[in-house]
């Protein structure tokens, strides 16, 4: 059961909330860890959640297999400007991350939380060169305008799966007001951090919450990422098509559907074992479906049957 532990009695005024959990490309929580970072935010709270509701693996070292820590959901606060910015260490499945958005919520409603701002990836067939658009969805109607006035387009149609794009939901339910931020990177890499996508989204906040930040770290971040992306890019193209579609508009049936780390391993290593045991390619293409990401390795996937 989750519990919250209040560290400090902040005198909130009137707050905004910023809420990020890992995802594609680590968009989300990539920008709220440097926001948290560079503005100095205090812990102030955090939500403990029982280690059994977590597991869907084991921890091993060396051969010793130990069981995992339970993740960490912290709160932090600042004053300058007034925000309480969360930042979520995993994905849980259902029910216990049903119960974790429950109890950000609830603090949300105890600090009378104005507006709550969440966000998460948005994978197309681009090239990681592309200057990230930024997409909306809300959870009212009437932000719409808002989101418009800052150069985001409003998302058409489709479902932002993961606790980032749940907590419109829940944050509806409790009478607030929530917008959630989707920028676009590059449909290949998807399992690689992208601070391109992260600073697109911190860049829309900063302008509609008016603060200003040093953005010369993520900046270097980027730089670092762009040359590994370079690299990665020009093997891609030999299999995969890359364009530059007109992005404002368009739909995408699942913006966010979070695929860990260890998956992305796990399907690397049924690739090799399904070159030497053709039997093993079953279990590769019900890993690849079950994360909707049978498109993105189709060619590599047939290649495995060509003589």
């Amino acid at each position: 059961m989750e519990d919250i532990k209040i560290y400090r009695n902040i005198g909130f005024t009137n707050p905004v909330m910023i809420a990020g959990w890992p995802g594609m490309g680590s968009v989300a929580l990539g920008a709220v860890d440097y926001l948290q970072k560079k503005l100095k935010a205090y812990k102030f709270a955090e939500i403990k959640v029982d280690p059994m509701s977590t597991l869907d693996s084991i921890v091993v070292d060396n051969g010793i297999a130990s069981m995992p820590a339970a993740p960490q959901n912290v709160f932090y606060y600042t004053r300058d400007p007034e925000l309480i910015i969360f930042k979520g260490e995993a994905q849980l499945p259902a029910p216990g991350g049903i119960e974790l958005l429950k109890k950000v919520v609830d603090l949300a409603v105890r600090f009378r939380v104005s507006r709550i701002y969440t966000g998460a990836a948005f994978p197309f067939p681009v090239s990681h060169k592309e200057v990230p658009h930024i997409y909306g969805a809300v959870n009212n109607k009437l932000l719409l305008e808002v989101i418009s006035s800052f150069g985001t387009s409003p998302m058409e149609g489709g479902h932002i799966s993961g606790l980032n794009g749940l907590l419109l939901g829940f944050a509806q339910k409790a009478g607030i007001d929530a917008i959630c931020l989707l920028a676009t990177m590059p449909q290949y890499a998807i399992s690689l951090p992208n601070p391109k996508a992260s600073a697109a989204i911190i860049d829309v906040l900063q302008r509609i919450l008016k603060f200003k930040l040093d953005m010369k770290e993520m900046d270097e971040y980027i730089k670092e990422m762009d040359e590994k992306m370079s690299l990665i890019e020009d093997r891609v193209k030999e299999v995969l098509p890359i364009d530059s579609p007109e992005l404002p508009g368009a739909r995408h049936l699942n913006a966010e559907k979070p695929v860990p780390p260890y998956i992305v391993n796990k399907i690397e290593k049924l690739f090799g074992e399904a070159q030497k045991d053709k039997g093993k390619a079953i279990m590769l293409k019900e890993e690849l479906d079950r994360w909707d990401l049978y498109g993105l390795y189709e060619d590599r996937f047939l290649d495995l049957f060509k003589k």
